[in-house]
């Protein structure tokens, strides 16, 4: 159950974003994936159109419907902030962010890298026991 401040709060911030409910064509839609009985013969997923934008959210996060229609509703609302802000959305940030940490090293970052190791492994050589042959 979403406690009533939240459904509040997700209220005020569709009526921030110019989002209406009349504007919104929502259907449930059988479930599936795992879950077993209970998720695959209940209506739980909810689908939701923005009618104006054309914007569609498809929301099976719980197996509860109340719970899946607010995390749809809350999605849109994302994917509205991600349209108005662009790069500085929150989630546009992560995506760069893993983007970046994904791509590969350049050439001289490679030689610094192995050129640290073996001054690391030189400093290793250093501390044997001088009479230690392997």
């Amino acid at each position: 159950m979403v406690s009533p401040e939240k459904q509040a709060a997700l209220e005020s911030r569709m009526a921030k974003l110019g989002i209406l409910e009349a504007d919104l064509t929502e259907k449930f839609i059988l479930g599936s994936g795992s879950g077993g009985q209970k998720i695959n013969k209940t209506h739980s997923c909810v689908y939701i159109k923005h009618e104006p934008s054309g914007i569609e959210i498809k929301n099976q996060s719980s197996r509860s419907r109340e719970m899946n229609r607010y995390a749809a509703r809350r999605d849109l609302c994302d994917a509205f902030d991600e349209i108005r802000l662009g790069k500085a959305s929150k989630r546009q940030q992560e995506m760069e962010k893993v983007r970046r940490q994904k791509r590969r090293r350049s050439r001289r970052s490679k030689q610094r890298s192995v050129a640290d190791k073996r001054i690391l492994s030189n400093k290793k050589n250093l501390r044997r026991s001088p009479g230690r042959d392997d």
